[in-house]
C-alpha cells in the first residue's frame, strides 16, 4: 500500500502543483473564501466525491466511503483562508489579489487534502469505513472557523473517531514531519481595555484624571498576573501590542485604549487569569479615580494532541518517510483553531517540513516572503492518505 500511495502521489504531482499555484495566486481573507471554496468544490465534483458546500459560510465537508462505510469514520481537515499581507515573492504563482497572501500555508493545506482526496477515492475499495474531509474557513480570525464548523455539525453524521491535520513548517526540510503528543499549542484570548479618565491641560494635571499615567500603572501591574499569580510550571504569556490615547503634547486625553493577548496551556488557569486581569485593571483605575472597561472575548482553546492517536500517527509516518525524517516538535505559544476539534474528538495536529535542505524557503509563516519547496506537497499528500487508511484500521 505504501508503494501504491507513493506512486500515485508522484504520478499526480504536476496536478497537485497546479492546484497549489491556483489557490496561492487567488488568496482570500478569512470568511471570504468564496472563489477558493468554489474551486475546491469543482475539483471534488470532478473526482466524483460527494460533498456539501456552504457549511458555516464557505466551508466544505466531503465524504469518501469505503467498504462497510458505517464501520468507522475518521476526519482530515485543512484551512482555506489567507492573510492581509502584500506578497513579496517574484514567482509565476504570486498573489493576484493586492494586499492578500497565503503567508501561512493554507494553500498548501488545502492542496494536500485535495491531493489526498483523489488518491483515497481511487483506493476506497481497499479500506473499510468513511473518511470525512473538512475544508474550513477562517482559521486566522476570531472566533475561528473551526468553532463555527463544529456548531454547524461537522463532527456529526457521521461522527469521526479521530481527526488529523497538517501544517507547513519552514524550520524543517521537505520530506520530514514533526509530531508532539499531549499539550502542543497555547490558547489565545484577545484583551481590550478602555480607561476613562478626565482630560484637560497638560500644565494643570491636578485638574485631570490622567488615563495615560494610569494606563502605565495598569500595564505594569498586570505583569504580576504572570510573575506572581500563575504556576511557573504552566506556560503563560501576557503581551500588550497596542496602546492608544491622546493627540497633542499639551493635552491630557479623556481615554486610553490598550490591546493585548493572553496565552496559556491550562484551561482552568486560563479563566482564572481572565478574572485577575479584569480585577487588577479595575482596582488600579479605581484607585486613581478612573473607570475601566475590560473585554476578553473567548478565543481559541489550547491544542491538545491525543497521546494515543498521535503516537500512532507518528509511527505510521515513520513507516512512510523513514524514522530519520521524524522530529519531535517543541511546545509553541502560538495558537491554532484546530484546537477546537481536539476538545471534541481525539486529534493529531502535525507538521511537514517545507524548506529546501534548511537553506532555501526558510522565511517564516506570516511573512511576505514565505514560500515552500513544493517537494513537501508529496509528503503532505502521502502522509494524509497513509494516515487515513491506517486510522480506519486502528
Amino acid at each position: 500500500m505504501i508503494n501504491k500511495i507513493k506512486e500515485k502521489t508522484e504520478q499526480y504531482f504536476p496536478d497537485t502543483q497546479a492546484i497549489r499555484h491556483h489557490i496561492h495566486s487567488h488568496p482570500e481573507l478569512s470568511f471570504q473564501e468564496y472563489e477558493t471554496a468554489a474551486f475546491i468544490s469543482g475539483k471534488l465534483s470532478d473526482m466524483g466525491i460527494e460533498h456539501q458546500t456552504g457549511v458555516a459560510g464557505t466551508g466544505i465537508v466531503a465524504l469518501i466511503k469505503g467498504k462497510n462505510p458505517g464501520k468507522k469514520c475518521i476526519a482530515l481537515r485543512a484551512d482555506m483562508d489567507a492573510l492581509p499581507i502584500q506578497e513579496a515573492n517574484d514567482v509565476a504563482y504570486r498573489s493576484q489579489n493586492d494586499g492578500v497572501m497565503h503567508a501561512c500555508g493554507h494553500d498548501v493545506h488545502s492542496t494536500c487534502l485535495l491531493g489526498a482526496a483523489r488518491i483515497l477515492n481511487e483506493l476506497k475499495d481497499e479500506f473499510e469505513g468513511t473518511i470525512k474531509l473538512i475544508f474550513q474557513p477562517g482559521e486566522e480570525k476570531h472566533p475561528g472557523g473551526a468553532s463555527l464548523m463544529i456548531a454547524a455539525g461537522v463532527l456529526e453524521h457521521p461522527k469521526p473517531e479521530a481527526i488529523f491535520a497538517l501544517h507547513v513548517y519552514p524550520h524543517l526540510p521537505s520530506g520530514t514531519a514533526g509530531f508532539r503528543a499531549g499539550q502542543y499549542m497555547a490558547s489565545a484570548d484577545e484583551i481590550y481595555i478602555t480607561i476613562e479618565g478626565k482630560g484637560g491641560h497638560a500644565a494643570l494635571p491636578h485638574q485631570t484624571i490622567d488615563p495615560i499615567a494610569i494606563a502605565a500603572q495598569v500595564i505594569t501591574a498586570l505583569q504580576q498576573v504572570i510573575s506572581r499569580k500563575s504556576n511557573p510550571l504552566i506556560p503563560s504569556v501576557l503581551t500588550f501590542g497596542k496602546i492608544a490615547g491622546g493627540f497633542a503634547t499639551n493635552v491630557i486625553p479623556d481615554r486610553v485604549e490598550i490591546l493585548g493577548t493572553f496565552r496559556t496551556m491550562d484551561e482552568t488557569w486560563r479563566y482564572e487569569a481572565h478574572k485577575w486581569i479584569k480585577d487588577i485593571t479595575e482596582q488600579v483605575c479605581t484607585s486613581f479615580g478612573a473607570t475601566a472597561m475590560v473585554e476578553i472575548p473567548k478565543g481559541y482553546p489550547s491544542l491538545y494532541n491525543d497521546p494515543h492517536v498521535t503516537t500512532q500517527a507518528e509511527s505510521w509516518a515513520r513507516d512512510f518517510i523513514g524514522a530519520q525524517n521524524i522530529h519531535t516538535l517543541d511546545l509553541r505559544m502560538a495558537a491554532e483553531d484546530f484546537s477546537f476539534y481536539t476538545h471534541h474528538a481525539p486529534g493529531c495536529f502535525f507538521r511537514i517540513g517545507t524548506s529546501k535542505n534548511g537553506e532555501a524557503f526558510t522565511a517564516p509563516v506570516h511573512n511576505a516572503k514565505f514560500d515552500i519547496d513544493e517537494e513537501a506537497l508529496k509528503t503532505g499528500v502521502g502522509l494524509m492518505v497513509w494516515t487515513a487508511v491506517n486510522a480506519l484500521k486502528a
